[in-house]
């Protein structure tokens, strides 16, 4: 594929799979998406396009919405079980266990999306892009194509169900733990170890645990340079985004499989402790 911006693909293919996964759920269509997004761009004109990201943005979330409708839509029509009704948290505790658990996959993705199901198509567009990514309202109304004071609406009313459906989730807007874990994610998927530290609080400990049968003890680690060059072994490389409600979380995939979740604890701007659980096998 031709790639009439330079560095393009390099500088935003991350950002905007982050933002596609939590939309629709699912790191496979997430990708697809961004590469059909690029794919246009490459068919544009660049004398057209003046923010190349913002025209990224838009494009890749109405693939998203319409990728969302669709499977919306497939639910309803074969009466698929509401599995938003089981509203769980993630338990890191019930997947310590090999034999306990199904796969790494499905306990992270039923946790982490159910709360976004309630949404409609419209409302999870409109709040992942708002709440989460801080894109203005006007420019959500050109993605949604709906006015800017209906899609605050949607966001308002996503952020209402939200909140009703899961009261752990109230601190979702947090500006200050996004940009965080933004920073945390492109410091380890570039394997920069600088970064990463920069991001780490000075006095920070690190735990992983290894989901195997017999499984390791956990390993723990402390400072900035331990932690961080252990979590560069495992994460460098990997295809990495954040979660989209609740605690600060990093999902690493590889090969489209999840196969660890990083749970961090931030303070002040800084991660002060991290919690991982890996599965060797997904790799």
């Amino acid at each position: 594929m031709s790639d009439p911006f330079p560095g393009l693909l390099q500088a935003h293919r991350p950002y905007l799979i982050n933002l596609a996964y939590q939309m629709v759920g699912d790191i496979g269509d997430a990708e697809d998406i961004v590469q059909e997004a690029f794919l246009r761009l490459s068919q544009a004109d660049p004398q057209s396009i003046d923010d190349p990201r913002g025209w990224l943005t838009v494009v890749s979330s109405r693939l998203c919405l319409d990728q969302v409708r669709s499977a919306r839509h497939r639910r309803v029509t074969t009466a698929e079980p509401d599995v938003m009704e089981r509203a769980t948290p993630l338990n890191h505790g019930s997947i310590q266990d090999p034999g306990d658990r199904v796969t790494l996959d499905d306990e992270v993705h039923d946790a982490l999306f159910e709360v976004l199901g309630r949404l409609s198509p419209p409302e999870r567009v409109a709040f992942v892009l708002h709440d989460v990514f801080r894109v203005p309202f006007d420019d959500i109304a050109e993605t949604v194509g709906r006015p800017a004071a209906t899609c605050r609406q949607l966001a308002r009313r996503a952020r209402t169900k939200i909140h009703a459906a899961a009261p752990m989730t109230a601190a979702v807007d947090d500006t200050e733990h996004h940009l965080v874990t933004e920073r945390f994610i492109a410091a380890c998927a570039d394997g920069d170890l600088q970064a990463l530290t920069a991001v780490l609080a000075p006095d920070v400990w690190g735990v992983g645990t290894i989901l195997a049968d017999p499984a390791p003890p956990p390993q723990v680690n402390h400072g900035q340079q331990a932690v961080g060059r252990n979590l560069l072994r495992y994460l460098t490389g990997a295809t990495l985004v954040s979660g989209p409600v609740g605690r600060p979380v990093a999902l690493a995939f590889s090969e489209r499989r999840l196969f660890a979740v990083v749970v961090l604890t931030i303070k002040d701007g800084l991660v002060t402790k991290i919690e991982a659980t890996a599965d060797p096998s997904a790799r």
